[in-house]
């Protein structure tokens, strides 16, 4: 009995000691010796009589093999789209006709004269910029206060903004004419805004006694810094510096502009051509594809036909992103490379990858670099020093961009439906929504899908009021009298 007692004991103890037991560590190997292992299976696999083929292997589509390069998956993407938009341009053809007219074009800017005042309020636009230099080359030689030097500036700047409003709504003439004008004295008032802001800078440096900002001239690497010539506050106040700004591609002032060496003539010749067929390529696509399709959506959305207005906004998504893709070349490489070229202007970097930005708020902050690094430097910093957060200081910054998109698009077309700058502020929650939820090639597609549908909605809405609120549509415009 005592045998058997004492067997069961040393029994359980054994099978507590097994099961407590910790686990023998043995040393991994290492890839060396695990690749000479592979290298000595496949040498002896090789001697075999079968003559293997088959080895381990992942496929290709898998992510454990490591396979990145897709280019014949992209040429093919390329193809189908060239088919399927030749198809539609096909298609537009054999349903409208040839709708591209210049001369159509070239009447709505040359009709009745009186009825477009752009010229004139372009002329008169020099009328701001010497009033901005008056008031600087006062404030620099202590003729007139610091107070009131910021009271003629802040009219001054609400002057370019409204004087040319109140022209267009009194006088009411063709809308296709305005937006440009308007653009012009909206960019004289950032630039002057800037320019009134740095020269301040200056001033505030030199009562405190520290060294003033200097102007530098054609860096370029073979020049040694002792051989640039600087030019310091206030020597820049002076009308030669101020123009050179006003027509230059950037909206911050410095008293150091960076220039570029000598004028590239083949480079210029090259941007100039480029203007020119995309202009006249894009004119055509606008006649040929855009206006058929918003004068056959006027009906259905007046009709609120939900599918019908789906399908025309689809329609109209592709032709609108081509045109916006062209436009966007145009202006952000050719024309300010062009312009740039011309007056020697070193920084062109006017945009960045925008196109593979992940959120909505990397493309605002890479698509348009001037006006950018304008909100940054003058309301975004100067908001973050008046003890905003990081978040109310972003919707400062919306709001201003709102508000302007709104300036542009409601002045010319009389009509205040604020749809532009619900757009813009809708902007803020889909970016914190995207940002979220959406990263990567996920984030990328968010942005590209907010970019294809949100502009042919808003074309769509606009074009809709246009012609229920003016009783006029597109091809009338060159006829009509006013509204």
């Amino acid at each position: 009995m005592a045998n058997s007692d004492d067997s069961a004991l040393s029994f359980e103890t054994r099978r507590s000691q097994l099961i407590n037991r910790k686990p023998r560590l043995r040393r991994g190997k290492s890839l060396t010796e695990l690749e000479s292992e592979k290298e000595q299976e496949a040498k002896e696999r090789s001697r075999m009589p079968d003559k293997p083929f088959h080895k381990n292997r992942d496929s290709l589509l898998t992510t454990d093999s490591g396979y990145s390069d897709y280019r014949g998956l992209l040429n093919l993407g390329f193809i189908l789209l060239i088919l399927s938009n030749t198809r539609l341009a096909l298609e537009n053809i054999l349903k409208y006709g040839i709708l591209v007219d210049p001369i159509q074009l070239l009447s709505i800017f040359v009709h009745k004269p009186y009825e477009w005042p752009g010229a004139l309020l372009l002329l008169f636009g020099n009328t701001f910029i010497l009033t901005a230099f008056i008031t600087e080359k006062a404030l620099s030689h202590n003729y007139i206060s610091e107070t009131l030097g910021r009271i003629l500036h802040n009219v001054n700047l609400i002057a370019i903004i409204i004087f040319p409003a109140g022209v267009i709504l009194s006088l009411e003439p063709n809308p296709l004419t305005l937006q440009p004008v308007l653009l012009f004295h909206l960019i004289t008032c950032l630039k002057l805004f800037s320019y009134s802001d740095v020269n301040k800078w200056c001033r505030d440096k030199r009562k405190s006694k520290h060294r003033s900002h200097f102007r530098r001239y054609s860096i370029t690497d073979k020049d040694e810094l002792t051989n640039v010539k600087f030019v310091g506050y206030p020597d820049n106040v002076n009308l030669k510096d101020l123009y050179y700004f006003m027509l230059v591609p950037t909206l911050c002032y410095e008293l150091n502009l960076p220039r570029s060496q000598r004028i590239r003539k083949r480079f210029l010749l090259r941007r100039i051509a480029e203007i020119l067929f995309f202009l006249g390529l894009i004119i055509g696509l606008v006649q040929q594809w855009i206006v058929p399709v918003l004068e056959n959506s006027v009906q259905q959305f007046q009709a609120m036909r939900f599918t019908v207005m789906v399908e025309r906004i689809m329609k109209l998504a592709i032709p609108n992103l081509v045109i916006w893709l062209m436009f966007f070349y145009m202006i952000f490489h050719s024309y300010f490379n062009a312009v740039g070229e011309i007056l020697k202007f070193g920084d062109r970097q006017f945009y960045k990858a925008w196109w593979n930005s992940e959120s909505i708020g990397a493309f605002w902050q890479q698509w348009n670099i001037p006006v950018h690094n304008w909100a940054y430097r003058h309301i975004y910093k100067r908001a973050l020093s008046m003890g905003f957060t990081r978040i109310q200081s972003h919707l400062y910054v919306f709001f201003l961009s709102a508000v302007c998109h709104e300036y542009l698009v409601s002045i010319p077309l009389h009509m205040y439906n604020m749809w532009a700058f619900i757009g813009m502020m809708m902007q803020v929650p889909l970016a914190m929504l995207v940002d979220g939820y959406l990263h990567g090639s996920y984030g990328n597609m968010a942005m590209w899908l907010a970019l294809i549908i949100g502009q042919p909605v808003a074309i769509m809405m606009y074009y809709h009021d246009f012609v229920v609120v003016h009783k006029v549509d597109f091809y009338h415009l060159y006829n009509t009298t006013g509204y």
